[in-house]
């Protein structure tokens, strides 16, 4: 008899957290989804490259619920997202293995640290390889697919960079330099300050 009610306090308990995790996953989704619609350019930018604060709802997602749940996070928001998309999906798709990147390494770096310090650490070493990634997939992918199937030649993405003040354009290395590394260290500081801001604050309704 002690038996079964251990087991049916067990199953409960279990049901409960289960239906936890789908709401606080619902609810950091929506907040990520909102957020990305809210995008802006940043100076020295081309107009192309939009910033936006989703990443702070999915940095949340993976220091409360788990590296993988963050991953489910960044995929939702992006699928929300290619409905109004001017890419075909291609920039929803970039957007979700670089920001994938971020909240993947800051959450399993976190998993195993978890203290103010660890928070830290995470987060500067998300930032870090997300720059990599975005540097990479940029270099080798994305502006080669604009360029050759898009049809916008690399000298209009230049002009684009000079547009908005930054004349250290001028080929693609030097796009990648003075672009694409300078804006993902700037979002990765910018988001983390702001978790680190909200993070304590949210953390009781985080881990209700």
């Amino acid at each position: 008899m002690n038996n079964l009610k251990s087991r049916s306090v067990n199953a409960r308990s279990a049901s409960h957290s289960a239906a936890g995790w789908v709401a606080k996953t619902g609810i950091l989704t929506a907040v990520a989804i909102l957020l990305m619609f809210l995008e802006m350019t940043l100076p020295l930018m081309p107009a192309f490259l939009k910033f936006d604060f989703s990443e702070i709802a999915v940095l949340l997602a993976a220091f409360s619920l788990g590296p993988w749940t963050a991953v489910l996070v960044e995929l939702m928001k992006n699928l929300a997202h290619v409905p109004s998309t001017g890419t075909g999906g291609v920039g929803e798709l970039a957007n979700f293995l670089v920001g994938s990147s971020f909240v993947l390494t800051a959450g399993l770096y976190y998993r195993t640290h978890k203290s103010r310090k660890g928070a830290f650490i995470a987060m500067g070493l998300g930032t870090l390889v997300m720059t990599l990634v975005a540097s990479f997939l940029n270099y080798f992918f994305l502006i080669p697919f604009y360029v050759n199937v898009q049809g916008w030649p690399l000298d209009v993405i230049i002009d684009m960079s000079h547009m908005a003040g930054n004349k250290l354009v001028n080929d693609l290395n030097s796009l990648i330099t003075f672009v694409f590394v300078p804006f993902n260290i700037f979002k990765g500081i910018v988001i983390s300050a702001i978790v680190a801001m909200l993070y304590k604050r949210l953390s009781p309704l985080l881990h209700k």
